[in-house]
């Protein structure tokens, strides 16, 4: 007598059918493909950013049921904004803030103090904020990198928020529970900021990229939110840290 062998179990696709999803820096970018992967899955979507103009035009794109505009690092504003909300949410995604890179010598102390505000310090806010602001089992995402684990010229700022934002995680994961707590780390990322630090030289590092990664190609914001959303319906995951760099910290 034989046996049949099992199959394997194939997990369906993620949906987030009935939930609402708020993502912090939502108009463009990372933050914006997010959005409409959360869209795609069955999700109504929540956006604000910076820009009233851009985010106006990122809402009406995605059908967000509410966004807006306001600077989520004024502590003032971003409280303001979470005391609106008529209703729990049921995952915040936070993509805001922008790296600082500087040698020691051409430092500015306070550019670089409000980098790690956007950062490190909105985490914690964002965190205090979403203990009546999202439902219970529901998730926390924050946005880092990979960029600062390197020693070298220029990193000495952005190192401290790399090094630091998995860390608080880990704790904001035990202090939230049972809402899930993770962070995203990318490497590079072909977005529109990309293009706005990097300038002239955008091409040869979309090259270096293709021509040295494991995945032989560049890693763009839809393979970030495509994670996102994945550690919105897995609930098995929290307190963690991901990278996502298509093979770059292995380089």
């Amino acid at each position: 007598m034989t046996s049949t062998a099992s199959l394997p179990t194939v997990s369906p696709a993620p949906t987030l059918a009935g939930q609402t999803v708020l993502v912090i820096g939502g108009s463009a970018g990372i933050g914006y493909s997010t959005a409409q992967a959360a869209r795609s899955a069955g999700a109504d979507a929540i956006i604000t950013a910076r820009n009233a103009e851009r985010l106006s035009h990122a809402a009406s794109e995605l059908g967000a049921v509410r966004s807006a505009a306001f600077d989520a690092t004024d502590p003032a504003a971003l409280e303001a904004f979470f005391t609106s909300l008529t209703a729990p949410v049921d995952h915040v995604l936070v993509s805001a803030g922008r790296p600082y890179y500087a040698p020691l010598a051409e430092m500015d102390l306070e550019q670089a103090a409000r980098s790690f505000d956007d950062h490190v310090w909105l985490a914690f806010r964002v965190a205090q904020l979403a203990r009546a602001a999202v439902r219970p089992g529901g998730s926390l995402t924050f946005i880092g990198g990979t960029g600062g684990r390197r020693t070298g010229i220029g990193l000495g700022a952005i190192s401290v928020g790399t090094v630091g934002m998995p860390a608080a995680v880990r704790n904001l994961a035990l202090e939230l529970a049972p809402t899930r707590v993770n962070l995203i780390a990318p490497g590079f990322v072909d977005t529109g900021l990309s293009a706005e630090l990097l300038g002239d030289g955008l091409d040869a590092r979309r090259q270096q990229l293709r021509d040295s990664l494991p995945i032989g190609r560049v890693v763009g914001p839809d393979d970030i939110a495509a994670l996102a959303v994945h550690l919105m319906t897995n609930t098995a995951l929290t307190g963690a840290t991901f990278d996502i760099g298509g093979g770059q910290q292995l380089l």
